[in-house]
Order: C-alpha cells, then sequence, then structure tokens
C-alpha cells in the first residue's frame, strides 16, 4: 500500500494511510459508524485529525461504543469521569455536545426515520464525485455543509459547523474529496456508480 500515490494529507503516518485507505471517502449509510464520525469530526475542532485518529480506539471504550442510547443517558458522574479520561480530548465542551448529540439522534430515531436518512438526505443519497487535482482545491466547508450545519444546529445538534459538517461528509463518502491522482478516487467513485 505505501507506493500508491494518496491524497496528500495522508502520506505523513502510518495512522492516516491505513484511515485513508480504508475509510475516508467510502460512502457509509451505517447509522453507528455515523454518529461516531459526528461526535469525532467535533472532537477535532481546532485539533487536527491525527489528534482524533490516535484517540479513536479510546474514543469508543470511552463512549460505550458510541451507543446512542447509553451516551444520551450518561449523568454527571460520568462526565466527570469522561473530562478525566487522559485517552479522549478533555473539553467539557465536546463531552457535552456528545450526549446532547446522542438525544437528538435519538429523537430522529423517535420519528421513524433512520439518522442515514436523515443525514444522506442532504445529497440526495447519493456521493458528489468532485475532480480535485490538489488538496488546496477541497473546500473547507461549502453550500451543502453550510445548509447541513443551520440544519443540525437547528435541530439541536452542537459541535456541527459548516467545517464540521464538510470533514464529516468527507469522512464518510458524502462527497469524494480524494484528489484524481490518488489511487482511492476511482476505487471510491466505483462504489456509487
Amino acid at each position: 500500500m505505501n507506493d500508491k500515490t494518496r491524497c496528500s494529507w495522508a502520506i505523513h503516518s502510518e495512522i492516516e494511510k491505513e484511515y485513508h485507505d480504508r475509510e475516508w471517502g467510502v460512502p457509509n449509510f451505517d447509522d453507528r459508524h455515523l454518529f461516531e464520525m459526528l461526535i469525532l469530526e467535533g472532537a477535532q475542532a481546532g485539533l487536527s485529525w491525527l489528534t482524533v485518529l490516535k484517540k479513536r480506539e479510546s474514543y469508543r471504550k470511552a463512549f460505550d461504543g458510541f451507543d446512542p442510547e447509553t451516551i444520551a443517558r450518561y449523568d454527571d458522574a460520568k462526565r466527570a469521569e469522561l473530562l478525566s479520561n487522559p485517552g479522549i480530548i478533555r473539553n467539557r465542551l465536546k463531552v457535552d455536545a456528545a450526549i446532547q448529540n446522542a438525544k437528538v439522534y435519538l429523537s430522529i430515531k423517535d420519528q421513524g426515520k433512520s439518522f442515514s436518512d436523515y443525514i444522506w438526505a442532504f445529497v440526495d443519497g447519493k456521493p458528489i464525485i468532485n475532480e480535485f487535482r490538489e488538496m488546496n482545491d477541497v473546500p473547507a466547508e461549502t453550500e451543502i455543509s453550510k445548509r447541513m450545519s443551520k440544519q443540525l444546529k437547528k435541530d439541536g445538534f452542537k459541535f456541527v459547523g459548516p467545517t464540521i459538517c464538510y470533514a464529516f461528509m468527507q469522512a464518510v463518502g458524502m462527497v469524494n474529496d480524494h484528489t484524481v491522482d490518488c489511487f482511492r478516487y476511482e476505487e471510491c467513485r466505483e462504489l456509487v456508480d
């Protein structure tokens, strides 16, 4: 895997290469995975994605496998436990946002919608295929991510600004932002054709 052309952000560490090669940009419709990525993208705000990737397994343990029903019931003792856990990003607002987001996630399910249908509706259920030549050409946010952010905030989600929403869209394959020379560009494109 190391001799292939990759997006420039993914060449600095093995963990980034692994994430890039297996997950980033792959259309994902699994509710639990989508919820996990929304929480992790929010946790990343102001930090590097590498920081989050290194802490991902600790997050999974600390947040009960990203089970929204469990997270929505977290009490003050659990909050305190999370805020003292060096394996995650110990930011009170981000921890509280994860709990709040779990509650909103459950309210969407209570309305009879899957989280996947809710989130993928912003791109009409089909990934947007971009054709960027360099990572410098990739925007930090788009009109769709702005619209998504506005709606998610209206529905009660936290840490879902337009830039976070766009990073989330990239991560779960709602957009294919692999550069056209990256070996994953065509592979991810073929997943939707």
